[in-house]
């Protein structure tokens, strides 16, 4: 039959409604919103600029992020706000890729961006006020489309051509994309040769697609620097202390995580359940030390929401069975990490206090990125029902960008948070921290013994003014 994309959700009420005299609820038959059932329609093959036109002012946009970003459909989306002389759209994004034409200072009042998670591109704009973050863990992100708080007028998302069942797949990002697509009145998607096919929840038959617009495009690449000394020590901390075989790993990119994957190749029978993972894990599974043997859940496979790298990532995980995209609110699930063996989570920061709060979403005042996943594993992790699970924060000792009064590389350990900065997890949460002096155990410790086991891990240029700062605050000198 041939349906409009505006009565697309009205197609679902339909069938629902034509079937619900004559079947049970769960059955083979019943219709399921879900964007992996086949409906009996195509989608519409136009251009850009033909597919933008269906946005209209007020309208609430929701726009697939990291490598699948879907820039060419944005670009033609700015235009036509521009052209249109269009007002009041919200678009909402967790992690976008390439330049965000729609946020420049021209679009303002056109467009609203809304960031559930703060990338490099979104900065600008946030910090001046010409759009909105949103405080939220990764893994709620997707209730906020299932729970109609947001709800999704169009989505724009990026996608591998359709095989011969009529499947795309969403590629190198899954984190809540089924969710907004699940309610969203438009789908358009960019359909690219370059986008890697991936399973689990990465599947999306052509059918939901209103309109779809063919643009080969490489993916953005975040090529891999080998760790500096810094790095490569906090990596040997982690790996030689913390990291014990049979451990589930949760790690993000960046050059951290990387220094603690080439320092893991004497381990044995790893596992991955991560929202995101770095290039270093593809050698690790080559020479067979992840295996994903004694996992919990998902036993056998990697288990991850969305990828960033280059392409040797992309065509690792291209038609792989091995790897198995999923929904934010399943990787990110406190429950299901608890349960994964030795569960350790190791993640990053920009600063640490000398009672264990953990600042990482903003610089001071300035916004910089957000709360992701990180309390989401940290709690996973300590929550472990096998007792074994390790939270890791890890970071270099200083910041060798930035100078501090007495002219010295920055500390990151420090005597207090600076004004206005986010504290994203809590001393409370915090267990082990570790910079490339050593690691930090902070679990069941007062307050004088955090600051001593902080200073101890801190830069020997920074560790007597920390004690006499630690000293003020807490009236009391730092001692184990």
């Amino acid at each position: 039959m041939s349906v409009s994309a505006v009565n697309r959700i009205g197609l679902r009420a339909k069938i629902w409604n034509s079937l619900a005299g004559r079947v049970g609820p769960k059955t083979y038959f019943t219709y399921t919103p879900q964007v992996s059932q086949v409906l009996d329609r195509e989608p519409k093959w136009v251009s850009a600029d033909e597919a933008v036109q269906c946005i209209k002012s007020d309208n609430t946009v929701f726009v697939s992020g990291a490598a699948t970003t879907p820039i060419e459909i944005l670009r033609s989306m700015t235009d036509h706000g521009k052209q249109k002389q269009l007002k009041n759209i919200r678009v909402c994004s967790i992690h976008t890729e390439f330049e965000s034409p729609y946020s420049s200072p021209e679009c303002e009042g056109i467009f609203r961006p809304m960031a559930f998670f703060i990338s490099s591109n979104m900065r600008k704009c946030i910090n001046e006020g010409r759009g909105d973050a949103v405080p939220i863990f990764l893994h709620d992100i997707p209730y906020v489309f299932e729970r109609n708080v947001i709800p999704v007028d169009v989505s724009i998302i990026s996608v591998s051509p359709p095989d011969h069942h009529g499947f795309c797949s969403l590629g190198t990002s899954v984190d809540c994309i089924r969710s907004a697509l699940g309610k969203s009145k438009i789908i358009i998607a960019q359909v690219n040769n370059c986008i890697p096919r991936t399973f689990g929840e990465a599947i999306i038959h052509q059918s939901h697609i209103d309109y779809a617009v063919r643009c080969d495009r490489e993916l953005p690449a975040h090529e891999h620097k080998d760790p500096n000394p810094t790095e490569t020590a906090i990596g040997k901390h982690i790996a030689d202390n913390l990291v014990e075989d049979g451990a589930t790993l949760q790690m993000g990119i960046g050059a951290i995580p990387d220094a603690t994957l080439t320092c893991l190749k004497d381990h044995k029978d790893l596992g991955i359940h991560s929202e995101m993972f770095s290039l270093g894990v593809i050698d690790l599974v080559n020479s067979g030390v992840i295996t994903n043997h004694k996992k919990t859940f998902d036993k056998g496979l990697i288990v991850t929401s969305f990828l960033m790298g280059n392409k040797k990532l992309y065509d690792f995980v291209d038609n792989n069975p091995l790897i198995c995209m999923r929904q934010v609110s399943y990787t990110n699930n406190v429950h299901i990490i608890s349960q994964q063996p030795k569960m350790t989570a190791i993640n990053s920061c920009i600063e640490v206090d000398l009672t264990g709060q953990i600042v990482s979403g903003s610089i001071g005042y300035r916004l910089y990125s957000g709360y992701g996943g990180q309390v989401d594993f940290i709690r996973g992790a300590a929550e472990g029902f096998d007792g074994k699970g390790k939270p890791i924060i890890a970071l270099g000792s200083v910041n060798p960008k930035t100078k501090d009064a007495r002219g010295l590389p920055s500390s990151k350990i420090v005597p207090k948070i600076q004004e206005g900065a986010t504290v994203v997890t809590t001393s409370a949460h915090a267990h082990y921290i570790v910079t490339e002096f050593g690691v930090a155990s902070l679990f069941g410790k007062s307050l004088r013994q955090r600051a001593h086991a902080l200073i101890n891990i801190a830069h020997p240029d920074h560790r007597e003014w920390l004690e006499k700062e630690a000293f003020n605050r807490l009236k009391v000198m730092p001692s184990a």
